[in-house]
């Protein structure tokens, strides 16, 4: 944890109540102008105080994608300008300039939809939280930063931590957290010519997902093609009744319907009742499809895991929500 945590907002501190909480003239959102040019301001005097020049992205995420009709407000979440392959390229543990980072936050500042941590390791980070609150954390007092920041018009003020920093899980509730390693891809090989296992549902960010279908002979290609430190979740072959799929649709609620079209592309959409028919039509001409459910406890996947990085070691800190298959496998480990 780092020594030196800020909270930096445009409130001003005489318009607090005994609460904290504020009452004056400024407003939660961004200006778009000199306000939000001065908290980009602050970020970067206060990563040249501590001496950073390149951030790591952890942690990033977007709205949902998976729902009928919905378009994000600004086209890309406003990452088009930034990573020219598009949501491929915001990825954990990517790293970016200071300058491509100071855009990152201006994304965040402005809630164009996309979030994430940037970081420098055991030195330096800073995220944004509600109504424009700016939290930064250096190894250094940044006493240069603190006078600029004031300058600036903007109000600093000492935390012991911030509200925003990653928190790994209490003792009591951690596992291990299995990696997407040699072995992993041995033992879904084996369960997928043994036709247990047929489609892998990728979280490449928090909100977005894709799936791919699973065969002895697109194993490799699909793993080759996952995003960096991504999720994923391994679920049985898709069921080639159609029928019998589409009558499993509930009467309310939401459901998550998976299903591979004639060129053997898998898709997936999250409806309620109003889009229930919307899924029944795509589905119906379908190869093959399922039903998932999205309710905590009731979405359980064959087995789940985390992507190494390229030396073999698993540096992300988001954990998968472990199955028993998980379990077992966790037990034979220790």
């Amino acid at each position: 944890m780092l020594t030196y945590v800020y909270r930096i907002t445009k409130y001003d501190h005489a318009d607090r109540d005994e609460q904290g909480r504020y009452s004056g003239p400024e407003d939660t959102v961004s200006d778009h102008g000199e306000v939000e040019a001065a908290c980009l301001h602050a970020v970067a005097a206060f990563a040249a105080d501590t001496g950073v020049d390149h951030l790591a992205v952890r942690e990033p995420q977007v709205p949902s994608l998976t729902h009928f009709g919905v378009e994000p407000a600004v086209a890309g979440f406003g990452l088009a300008e930034l990573f020219p392959s598009g949501l491929a390229g915001f990825h954990d543990g990517v790293q970016v300039p200071l300058d491509s980072a100071l855009e990152l936050v201006r994304v965040m500042l402005r809630d164009n939809g996309a979030w994430c941590r940037l970081e420098a390791e055991g030195s330096f980070a800073v995220h944004v939280g509600w109504d424009q609150y700016l939290y930064i954390s250096s190894s250094r007092p940044c006493e240069e930063a603190l006078a600029v920041t004031r300058e600036l018009g903007l109000f600093p003020e000492r935390l012991d931590v911030s509200p925003y920093a990653f928190e790994a899980e209490e003792a009591e509730h951690q596992y291990i957290q299995r990696p997407a390693d040699d072995d992993f891809w041995a033992d879904l090989h084996r369960a997928v010519v043994a036709g247990q296992a047929g489609i892998l549902e990728e979280t490449y960010l928090e909100g977005a997902s894709r799936w791919h279908h699973l065969t002895g002979d697109t194993l490799g290609p699909v793993r080759a093609g996952l995003a960096p430190r991504a999720r994923i979740a391994v679920w049985p072959p898709l069921s080639t009744d159609i029928a019998a799929v589409l009558r499993s649709l509930p009467a309310d609620g939401l459901v998550e319907g998976v299903w591979q079209d004639d060129e053997g592309l898998i898709h997936s959409a999250t409806v309620d009742e109003d889009t229930f028919p919307e899924l029944a039509a795509r589905v119906s001409g379908a190869r093959a499809a399922t039903l998932l459910s999205v309710y905590a406890g009731e979405r359980v996947p064959l087995c789940t895991a985390v992507m190494t990085d390229d030396d073999g070691v698993l540096r992300a800190r988001w954990r998968t929500e472990p199955t028993p298959g998980d379990r077992d496998w966790a037990r034979r480990q220790a």
